[in-house]
């Protein structure tokens, strides 16, 4: 799993990558297998405009839940739009879930867009 952060603070285990990177130059797009991943997007209101504890605890609790599935690839906050980008592997359900145990600890958290399961 592939975590990184493109404001100060952390949500990380590293990618090698510029910072002001596009999205679409260094998200995965396939496994390693060459199956197609899909995508969802998350918008947390007002985050950048939070205490910096606040927003550490909220990126850790993110962090904790990514953590927990095998499924994740890739996940970008990007704290200047309050958006968290997470690229999977493919399994029925599987962005209902990963969202549904954010929002649980993160509970201002909204789903923005997500790419059907193929």
């Amino acid at each position: 799993m592939k975590l990184v952060n493109a404001g100060q603070h952390k949500l990380r285990k590293t990618l090698a990558c510029e910072p002001g990177q596009p999205l679409w130059k260094v998200v995965p797009t396939r496994d390693e297998n060459g199956k197609l991943l899909i995508d969802f997007v998350m918008w947390i209101p007002r985050l950048k405009r939070q205490s910096p504890d606040y927003i550490q605890t909220t990126l850790a609790h993110i962090h904790t839940v990514l953590q927990r599935y095998q499924e994740v690839v890739f996940a970008d906050m990007n704290l200047a739009i309050n958006v968290l980008w997470v690229s999977l592997k493919q399994r029925p359900g599987i962005v209902r879930e990963v969202f549904n145990a954010i929002h649980a600890l993160v509970p201002e958290a909204r789903l923005v867009a997500q790419q059907m399961d193929q």
